[in-house]
């Protein structure tokens, strides 16, 4: 299982927030590429971004800094955060990111990502679900549509996504543990990878993902507050291979 530290990215700075809320916000290292470094150097395979200002203003205010974390380390980079068009997808992966995270566009224009995979290829495009009690939430978490979790992770299926990122909001940052029901219901869709995110507080979490045969969890706040280790990250990352 791949396990991939989390780096949120707010006017250049690496920060936390609490179930998506930016008035609730922790900047937990000034230095974004410094933490990339540090992630890579204690044994990181990958790492998570999410460009927090593209999310919540459909502009990314991070792009060098997003270039500086990729020129800075040999690990891959996925990143997600108000990516809507196929052109800002060719910037970033002409810029060095490996694979991209589609998130409210996939609800409202499934189109983009079937014209996505077309162009670029099903392995560096990803779809992010973030859902509020099941239902799908966009634009940064300040909306929620009516559609099911579930029945969006179909749709892209069909469409030829192979690869989810998926979020219980009210898990994001509470350090209460991941959404393992709904995560779950959603790996045994079939067909498509899962990658858990919100809510991983410990290294028995990541072990639990591990044994529903997800094919990753994304760990953020617990890393910041020393609740999990990089050294249990390997370790259970090691483990279910």
């Amino acid at each position: 299982m791949f396990i991939f530290p989390a780096i949120d990215l707010k006017d250049g700075q690496c920060v936390r927030l609490y179930q998506g809320d930016f008035a609730q916000q922790t900047v937990v290292n000034p230095d974004p590429v410094a933490q990339a470094k540090q992630f890579e150097a204690e044994g990181a395979r990958f790492l998570h971004l999410v460009d927090l200002d593209g999310a919540f203003q459909g502009v990314s205010a991070n792009l060098a800094v997003i270039e500086a974390i990729v020129a800075a380390i040999n690990i891959p980079v996925q990143l997600g955060g108000g990516i809507r068009t196929l052109e800002h997808i060719a910037i970033l992966l002409n810029r060095g990111v490996s694979r991209v995270i589609l998130g409210s566009i996939a609800l409202k224009d499934p189109a983009l990502v079937s014209a996505a995979i077309e162009t670029f290829g099903a392995e560096r495009i990803v779809v992010g679900i973030d859902a509020r009690e099941g239902l799908v939430a966009t634009e940064g978490w300040l909306e929620t549509s009516d559609v099911s979790y579930l029945d969006l992770a179909r749709e892209m299926k069909a469409r030829g996504v192979k690869l989810i990122v998926f979020t219980d909001i009210g898990r994001d940052g509470t350090l209460t543990g991941p959404n393992l029901e709904q995560l779950e219901a959603m790996n045994q869709l079939g067909g498509i990878a899962v990658i858990a995110s919100g809510g991983v507080s410990s290294k028995a979490d990541l072990q639990a993902c591990a044994a529903l045969g997800l094919y990753g969890a994304i760990t953020g706040k617990a890393l910041y507050e020393q609740r999990l280790t990089m050294a249990d990250v390997v370790e259970v990352a090691g483990n279910a291979l």
